[in-house]
C-alpha cells in the first residue's frame, strides 16, 4: 500500500517498463532466428518468462526473457529434432531449475570469485556489443548478407549517435523521463516523419500474432526422447541459472539491496515450465534489459510486469507501430548498455591486482565471448580454485621450539607449531617439514593454528605417525579436532590413553604403529 501511494515511482515504473518492452522486441526476434524457430516463439517466451519472473522472482527490477546464451545451445536441438522437442526440453529445464531452488542450491553462486564476476560482466558486455553488429548487415537479392556501406552506413551511424546523445543529455535536463525511451522516441520520430530510409524492426520479421495457446509438446514420451532432451535440459538449466544469478548479484551491488537466490531459481523454473507448454523457447535473466530498467529508476516488480504485458499488446494490436521503430535507435540504446555494463574500473586495477586474478578476468571474458557463459564461469571457478589451492599449499610452515634435558646437553622434547591448511595440495610440503631421524626422542606437533580439511591430510598425519614410530620416536599431536580424531580412530591408528593426562585435546603416538588419544 505504501508503494501505491507513491505516484512518482509508479510513473517511473511504467515508463521504464515501456522502454524495456521496446528493447525486448528485436532481441527476442533475433534470438529466435539464432535458435532456428519462428519469431513468435521468442516473443512468447519473452512475455511469459518476463511476466512470471517479474511477479514471483527473487529480484524486483530484473528483466527476464529469451536470451542469446540459451539460443546458441537450442539451435542444434531444433535443427536435429524439431521445435516440439525444444518445447519439451524447456519444460524439463524448468523442472530442473525448480528442483535446484527447492534444494536451496542457489546460494552456490557465492562460490563465484569476484574476478570471475568482473570477467563475466566484461565478457557479456562484449557479447552484447558483437550482437549489435548484425544490425549493420543487409540481405541481398540472392539471400546472402553484406555489410552496410556508403550512405546507408552513414545514416545508420548518425542515428545511433543521435540516440546515444539523447540518452546522455536527457538526465541532465530531467530525471522524470527514462532517457532510453526518449532516445527511441526522438529517433523514431525523425525517421518516420522525415521519411528516412533505414532498417526498422519490421525488416526483421512481422511480430503480429495471437495469444499463445496451451498445448502438450507433440513428441513421443519415451526413454529415447528423455535421452535426447536430458543433456540439453541440464545445459540450458545451468546456463539460465548462472546468467540469472550473476545478473541478480550485479543488480544487488548497484541497488545495494539483497535478493532471494533460491526464490529466483524456482521462479525461473516455473516460468520455463509454463512457456514450454505455451510454445515459447524459454529464457532467463537479460543483463542488458535489466540494466536499462534499473538505470531508468525502476525498483519494483511493476516495471517487469508492465514490459511483459506491453510486449503482448504489441503482438496483438500494435505490431504495425512497433515495426516502424528504426533498428538504429535500439542499437544506440544497447551501445549505452554496453558502456554501462563493462567494468571500466577493471582496466585500471588490472595491474594492481595479483597476476592470477588478472588472468582469470581476461580468461572468463574471452571464454564468454568464444563459447557461452556457463563454460566461462565453470572455467573461471576452476582456475580460481586451483590458484587458491596452490597459494594456500605454499603457506604451510612450522615454528620449532626445543625444551632442554636436565643435563642441558641435548633437547629431550621438540614442539612444532603448525601454521597453514593441511589438505591435498599441501601434503607434500607438510611431509618435508619433519625429519624423524634427526628429531629428539619426544616430538609434539601442535595443530592449534592449522586445520585438516580432507582425507589426504588425514593420510599424511597417519604416514607421519608411522615414520616417527619406525624411528623409535614418541609423537604427540595437540589440538586435533574431534572430527579429525574420529577419522583417525576409524583408520585404526588411535589407541586409548589416559583421558585425564592432558586436557588439551592431545593425541599420542605410542607402541608399534599406535596412535593413542583422548579428547
Amino acid at each position: 500500500m505504501q508503494q501505491l501511494r507513491n505516484p512518482g515511482q509508479i510513473r517511473t515504473e511504467i515508463l521504464a517498463g515501456l522502454t524495456v518492452s521496446l528493447a525486448l522486441v528485436p532481441e527476442a526476434v533475433a534470438f529466435a532466428f539464432v535458435a532456428g524457430v519462428h519469431p513468435l516463439v521468442g516473443l512468447y517466451a519473452a512475455f511469459i518468462v518476463g511476466f512470471i519472473t517479474s511477479l514471483t522472482g527473487g529480484r524486483p527490477g530484473m528483466i527476464s526473457g529469451a536470451t542469446g546464451a540459451l539460443a546458441v545451445v537450442m539451435v542444434a536441438l531444433v535443427s536435429d529434432h524439431g521445435v516440439e522437442m525444444l518445447f519439451l526440453t524447456v519444460i524439463l529445464m524448468g523442472v530442473i531449475q525448480v528442483a535446484i531452488g527447492a534444494l536451496k542450491l542457489g546460494g552456490l553462486i557465492r562460490m563465484v570469485p569476484f574476478p570471475v564476476m568482473l570477467g563475466f560482466v566484461n565478457g557479456l558486455a562484449i557479447v552484447i556489443f558483437l550482437a549489435q553488429l548484425e544490425s549493420f548487415k543487409v540481405e541481398n537479392h540472392d539471400g546472402s548478407e553484406s555489410w552496410l556501406e556508403g550512405k546507408d552506413l552513414g545514416i545508420m551511424l548518425g542515428l545511433i549517435a543521435l540516440t546515444m546523445a539523447v540518452i546522455y543529455l536527457v538526465p541532465r535536463l530531467t530525471s522524470k523521463f527514462p532517457s532510453a525511451l526518449a532516445g527511441i522516441l526522438v529517433v523514431s520520430a525523425i525517421v518516420i516523419f522525415g521519411n528516412v530510409e533505414t532498417p526498422t524492426v519490421g525488416d526483421l520479421s512481422s511480430i503480429s500474432g495471437g495469444l499463445p495457446s496451451l498445448s502438450v509438446p507433440d513428441v513421443p514420451f519415451t526413454f529415447e526422447t528423455l535421452g535426447i532432451i536430458l543433456p540439453f535440459a541440464l545445459i540450458l538449466a545451468g546456463i539460465g541459472l548462472m546468467e540469472s544469478l550473476l545478473t541478480l548479484s550485479l543488480i544487488d551491488g548497484i541497488t545495494e539491496t539483497k535478493s532471494q537466490k533460491n526464490r529466483e531459481c524456482m521462479s525461473q523454473g516455473a516460468a520455463n515450465i509454463v512457456t514450454g507448454f505455451f510454445g515459447g523457447m524459454g529464457g532467463c535473466a537479460m543483463i542488458g534489459q535489466s540494466m536499462i530498467n534499473i538505470k531508468s529508476g525502476a525498483r519494483w516488480r511493476m516495471s517487469g510486469a508492465v514490459s511483459a504485458i506491453l510486449l503482448l499488446v504489441y503482438i496483438l494490436f500494435a505490431s504495425s507501430l512497433i515495426e516502424r521503430i528504426p533498428i538504429a535507435a535500439l542499437v544506440g540504446v544497447m551501445f549505452i548498455v554496453v558502456l554501462g555494463t563493462f567494468s571500466w574500473s577493471s582496466l585500471r586495477i588490472i595491474r594492481k591486482v595479483p597476476l592470477s586474478d588478472a588472468v582469470v578476468m581476461v580468461l572468463v571474458s574471452g571464454v564468454t565471448v568464444a563459447t557461452n557463459l556457463a563454460i566461462a564461469v565453470v572455467v573461471g571457478v576452476i582456475v580460481s580454485a586451483l590458484v587458491f589451492a596452490w597459494n594456500t599449499a605454499r603457506s604451510i610452515y612450522v615454528i620449532a621450539e626445543d625444551a632442554d634435558a636436565d643435563d642441558g646437553v641435548e633437547p629431550y622434547r621438540r614442539t612444532y607449531t603448525l601454521h597453514g591448511q593441511l589438505f591435498f595440495a599441501s601434503v607434500s610440503t607438510f611431509r618435508e617439514l619433519f625429519n624423524p631421524a634427526t628429531d629428539p626422542n619426544e616430538v609434539v606437533i601442535d595443530f592449534q593454528y592449522s586445520r585438516v580439511w580432507d582425507h589426504s591430510g588425514m593420510e599424511a598425519i597417519v604416514e607421519l605417525a608411522l615414520r616417527y614410530d619406525r624411528a623409535d620416536r614418541q609423537l604427540h599431536l595437540l589440538h586435533l579436532s574431534q572430527n579429525c580424531q574420529r577419522i583417525l580412530e576409524k583408520a585404526n591408528v588411535i589407541v586409548d590413553s589416559e583421558p585425564e593426562a592432558d586436557p588439551s585435546y592431545r593425541v599420542t603416538v605410542t607402541g608399534v604403529g599406535g596412535v593413542g588419544g583422548d579428547h
